[in-house]
């Protein structure tokens, strides 16, 4: 089978997120089908961008369309979509020779869904919309946008046009149902493919040694306090950090337990200044390398899951870090109100109420409190779920199958 796989902020470990359409294309390539990603020469989820055209990269063929750089969600952001979207057009003899049988539009914003649909009927292919989160739902519940924003008209209308249109609705979150129902998709073409983990990255040959830096902090931290608990992630207003920071504050009489928060984004200075302005056990890193994840979490007690109180998760999470963190064999501590609840169902640690420092604190020190060989037994359980439930290989197999049966 040829798979087209359209997803503007398509990446791969050296570029940085999105990865799910590499880890897919990876497995899919390995089993003998023929695939194609298409992104955009920019995206804001990238550490490193590539430059326009074709390339090849862990044996998965990549074509780059140039589009505009952006900052932030504004006017610029969407004519970068817009770039791309007329691109899929323009492209048309490069789809002829690749000669696609299922062209999946897969890039979060629902504008390539036309331009996909398009290029599947003039070869006859599948065309598959692939649910990443529900938008417009999501700017407008994260983002308070209104419904008569013409942005959200836009998007709302890509949305609406794909469930009319798609031979398969592929979604990564569990809880779509009634949504998709509710805007035309017969629950029949629906098919659930969670994200999950790459193997390859925990294999003893990939993975990377700690940045000096981190293996420093880290090495001074387990001298100086009995339990660390980690966060490797985003910092952004969804991520809600100041929640554990706050926590840590009430912790004060617990000298033995630190926070370390990894990775970066736009809360992170104001979060680094409120913790130097009152100190709390909390320690700041940059982000690592993909290669570099199974060393850092192994260095941590138990590892962090902090999300905002929205209305939008109510059709479920499927967040790629849990993911690495169960593989990891650490307990998970994630504090989120949402529609389904990966850490109980793995019985892999504690999900608290989000948005709660007092809750938060008092979780921190059930963690800290019991004990080694709990703390191993849920970590144990999570390493066995995700193994069994959420590897690419599984998943790739998975979403082979939904194509199969559209």
């Amino acid at each position: 089978m040829n798979i087209l796989i359209v997803n503007h902020y398509a990446g791969c470990p050296d570029l940085g997120m999105e990865y799910r359409p590499y880890y897919l294309a990876r497995e899919w390539t390995a089993s003998g089908h023929k695939v194609l990603i298409v992104g955009g020469t920019y995206s804001h989820l990238r550490k490193k961008q590539p430059k326009a055209g074709c390339e090849t990269i862990d044996g998965v063929a990549y074509r780059w369309l140039r589009t505009p750089r952006y900052h932030g969600n504004g006017v610029m952001r969407f004519l970068s979509m817009l770039c791309f979207t007329a691109q899929l057009f323009l492209h048309f003899r490069a789809w002829r020779r690749f000669k696609p049988d299922a062209v999946i539009a897969s890039s979060t914003y629902t504008l390539d869904n036309w331009p996909c649909h398009r290029i599947a009927k003039r070869h006859h292919a599948k065309y598959i919309y692939e649910i990443h989160d529900l938008w417009p739902l999501s700017p407008m519940e994260l983002g308070g946008m209104s419904a008569k924003h013409p942005f959200i008209r836009i998007m709302q209308w890509g949305e609406d046009y794909a469930y009319r249109h798609a031979d398969k609705v592929v979604s990564i979150l569990p809880c779509v149902h009634e949504h998709v129902k509710a805007h035309g998709l017969p629950l029949e073409k629906l098919a659930l493919v969670p994200n999950g983990v790459g193997m390859e990255n925990w294999l003893p040959a990939h993975r990377e040694e700690l940045p000096a830096e981190h293996r420093a902090l880290l090495e001074k931290l387990k001298s100086e306090h009995r339990f660390l608990l980690g966060y490797a992630g985003g910092h952004g207003l969804s991520n809600a950090l100041s929640v554990p920071v706050e926590a840590m504050r009430s912790l004060r009489n617990r000298p033995d337990i630190a926070l370390v928060l990894v990775g970066e984004g736009g809360q992170k200075e104001a979060l680094r200044k409120s913790v130097e302005a009152d100190p709390c056990r909390v320690y700041f890193l940059p982000s690592v390398a993909k290669g570099c994840m199974p060393a850092l979490l192994a260095e941590f007690d138990a590892l962090l899951l902090s999300w905002q109180r929205c209305s939008v998760y109510r059709f479920g999470i499927s967040p790629n870090k849990i993911f690495d963190y169960m593989m990891a064999a650490k307990p998970i501590l994630m504090a989120v109100e949402a529609g389904n609840d990966i850490v109980t169902t793995a019985d892999c640690g504690w999900r608290i109420e989000p948005e709660n420092p007092a809750v938060m604190a008092r979780a921190i020190e059930r963690a800290a409190d019991c004990g080694v060989s709990e703390r191993a037994r849920l970590g144990a359980n999570g390493h066995r779920y995700v193994c069994r439930h959420h590897t690419f290989n599984i998943l790739a197999a998975d979403f082979i199958q939904a194509i199969e049966t559209a």
